[in-house]
């Protein structure tokens, strides 16, 4: 199995980038499709982007709207997700999660193991 940390969050104003990363541990990381999910109070945990094992397909979410990026670095087993022209509504605390199967890269029942979160708030 493998262990995830999230870091990168905080405080931005609108219009301003975040980067947060995904460190894996206690697994192999080239083995495992990363994404990217986020949830806001009252709101579904919502699919944001993913990465696909060491070919590094990337998949994004509708909510992306063509500003989020998401990359991986297997040999420092880190998966990135660069944001940009970040809005209020981008606030939510955002996870990453890593699978080895599934049929849907945007189907959170796909991922076995999620880090904690890290929390990014966009101020007006």
């Amino acid at each position: 199995q493998v262990q995830l940390g999230e870091s990168g969050g905080g405080l931005v104003q609108t219009g301003g980038s975040l980067t947060l990363s995904c460190v894996a541990s206690g697994g192999d990381f080239s083995a495992y499709i990363i994404g990217w999910f986020r949830q806001a109070p009252g709101k579904p945990r919502e699919f944001v982007a993913a990465i696909s094992q060491t070919v590094g397909n990337t998949y994004y979410g509708d909510i992306s709207k063509g500003r989020f990026t998401i990359s991986r670095d297997n040999a420092k087993a880190t998966v990135f997700l660069q944001m940009d022209s970040l809005e209020p509504e981008d606030t939510a605390i955002y996870y990453c999660g890593a699978r080895i199967g599934g049929s849907s890269m945007s189907y959170s029942a796909n991922y076995a193991y999620w880090g904690l979160g890290t929390q990014v708030t966009v101020s007006s």
